[in-house]
């Protein structure tokens, strides 16, 4: 999921409407249209570019029928797109529902299998849009609003920036949306703003052909997105399969509840590319223990989509982690490291951010608690936590970094090691490297002299009313202190994140509707931050029978952290509780 810019302000039909054009998804189309009109003319769009052949005997057979095979083996349309498993399972559900294309389940994941792997994406190409499949929401960075207006008006930028196309097959996918959706042909037809500062042509002079969002917007997909990059064309010769199983060292951070750490051991499955998982993790704030099973599979090599479930009792609320989850996540070229998202909940709300280390017979170091340290600590006690430590551990082998002094080493164990160490009063603020061995940790944890400020994470939220006929969305908050950097200023690049901060929750009124009083309707928030929104539907209690939405503050106060002036430190987030998401869609076909 991804958003354009942070939404502060306007009214509930903004709202309703924004949700429903969210709906729309965007993806390519086999029918080959006209150029829309305003768009270049009405001629049939001519593909010029050199095609990626289909080589698979399956999807010759169940595409060929529509989709003509040259002489070189180019299969018209998708010999011409690149984009991620999901790109491809919405292509062949469209296909299904819009042309009766008679596929069964199986063979749906065979061919996604294919394109996903000989027609997908380079790892390079794929990992800034990776929070489109790990279902996040994100505040996406887009060019211009020329872009904007014609892309991201329905949608996530992501989700084209998801595909490689030739510029024909961009103008294709034009053509596609124009067709399919009313709003998109004015949206495309849409003249770009002058530049600021422009001044207007001579009085009498002929009018200049307008250029219009749709035309700037196939230009810039064209450049940013083209089917041929280097990246592809050096991945198509490095793919190969997967050999990553054995174990993994895990760290996992889930927001509410914090750090954790474990191992996962992938072992192979029925075909090369598909695997099976056993996973235990540890949580850093409570020491309980949880094990998942699970099972995956692989996309060119470093793609991997998968399922898994906590073993034992069922999930007893929302953010239960022993739930079921996807999973999502991008292996490095090298096979060495992984990094992504395990998630679920209805709206994918809750979920771990996973980082995954190979282990190996060398010592690796993946995580450290407490968080951070402050300044002129005595005694602290730091536990490292990682994989094939050594067995004989001598002061001298382990460095805290700069200004934190090893006293003594409590007790090691091959993947713990508890240690007291004192923090110097003048030590220098921010992130300290730990080094064990050979074994190093970048950015371990940071060494701070007091809170400047607190960010509420998300500092922009949704939640969506449910309970009655639709499922409710949650929304998880969490209260991060930070210390300005050395410019001395909060809010700037070289402010040092000091981790979760100790405070309290409240819930504030976001003046939008004058005497709407939403806080009194939305839902409630735990003293742990967790939000649970109301019902949805007419509730009589609220002016004109309004529905639970509304938007509101939802605001974090520090427990003992003050500022300047002697007043505790305060963050806050905006929160908008909206209806429930009428229609989705999923893609089955991608994971086992």
């Amino acid at each position: 999921m991804a958003r354009s810019a942070p939404a502060h302000g306007g009214h509930a039909v903004r709202r309703v409407a924004a949700a429903w054009a969210a709906l729309l998804v965007l993806c390519s189309g086999p029918v080959v249209l006209a150029q829309a009109s305003g768009q270049g003319g009405g001629n049939a769009v001519e593909e010029t570019e050199e095609g990626i052949p289909v080589t698979d005997p399956l999807t010759i057979e169940k595409c060929g029928g529509c989709h003509a095979r040259d002489a070189k083996g180019n299969l018209s349309r998708i010999s011409w797109s690149r984009t991620t498993p999901e790109g491809w399972s919405q292509a062949i559900k469209r296909m299904v529902r819009l042309n009766g294309m008679q596929l069964s389940g199986e063979d749906a994941r065979l061919i996604v299998k294919y394109l996903g792997t000989r027609h997908g994406l380079a790892p390079e190409e794929a990992k800034p849009v990776m929070y489109i499949v790990e279902k996040r929401i994100v505040d996406e960075a887009i060019p211009n609003d020329n872009v904007r207006q014609a892309c991201a008006a329905c949608h996530g930028f992501g989700q084209p920036l998801s595909w490689r196309r030739s510029k024909a097959e961009w103008q294709h996918l034009q053509n596609l949306h124009v067709a399919m959706f009313s709003q998109a042909d004015a949206q495309f037809r849409r003249p770009i703003d002058p530049p600021p500062g422009s001044t207007p042509p001579p009085a009498g002079d002929p009018p200049a052909p307008k250029v219009t969002s749709g035309q700037v917007a196939i230009e810039y997909l064209t450049k940013a997105a083209p089917l041929h990059t280097a990246e592809w064309s050096t991945w198509q010769s490095r793919i190969r399969d997967p050999r990553i199983s054995g174990e993994w060292l895990v760290s996992a951070t889930m927001l509410g509840k914090g750090k954790y750490v474990g191992a996962m051991v992938i072992s192979p499955g029925k075909a090369k590319d598909e695997f099976t998982t056993t996973v235990t993790l540890t949580s850093l704030r409570d020491g309980t223990t949880l094990t998942r099973s699970g099972s995956g599979l692989v996309y060119a090599g470093y793609s991997w989509r998968g399922r898994s479930s906590g073993a034992g009792a069922k999930a007893q609320a929302p953010d239960d982690p022993r739930g079921e989850a996807r999973e999502a996540l991008w292996i490095a070229p090298g096979q060495q490291t992984a990094e992504g998202r395990w998630f679920w909940g209805e709206y994918q709300e809750f979920g771990f951010d996973v980082k995954l280390t190979r282990a190996t017979p060398a010592p690796a170091l993946i995580a450290v608690a407490p968080h951070a340290l402050k300044a002129g600590a005595k005694d602290a006690r730091i536990t490292l936590y990682g994989g094939n430590l050594p067995a004989q551990l001598a002061p001298g082998d382990l460095s805290l970094g700069a200004g934190v002094t090893l006293k003594r080493i409590v007790s090691h164990t091959a993947d713990q090691i508890l240690v007291e160490a004192d923090v110097a009063p003048d030590a220098a603020v921010g992130a300290r490297d730990v080094q064990v061995a050979g074994a190093i940790l970048e950015n371990a944890f940071p060494v701070f002299q007091k809170l400047d400020y607190l960010k509420v994470t998300p500092e922009t939220a949704l939640s969506r009313l449910g309970g009655i006929k639709f499922a409710k969305g949650y929304q998880q908050f969490e209260a991060i202190g930070f210390t300005n950097g050395r410019d001395g200023k909060p809010n700037t690049a070289d402010d040092i994140r000091i981790g979760p901060a100790d405070v309290t929750w409240n819930i504030e009124e976001f003046a939008s509707v004058t005497y709407d009083d939403d806080k009194k309707f939305i839902g409630a928030l735990s003293p742990t931050a967790l939000f649970t929104p109301a019902v949805e539907g007419p509730n009589p209690a609220r002016k004109f029978s309004r529905n639970n939405y509304g938007e509101v503050w939802v605001e974090a106060t520090a427990k003992t952290d003050k500022d300047k002036f002697g007043k505790l430190l305060t963050g806050r987030s905006y929160l908008v509780v909206t209806v429930p998401l009428y229609q989705r869609w999923d893609q089955p076909e991608v994971t086992q």
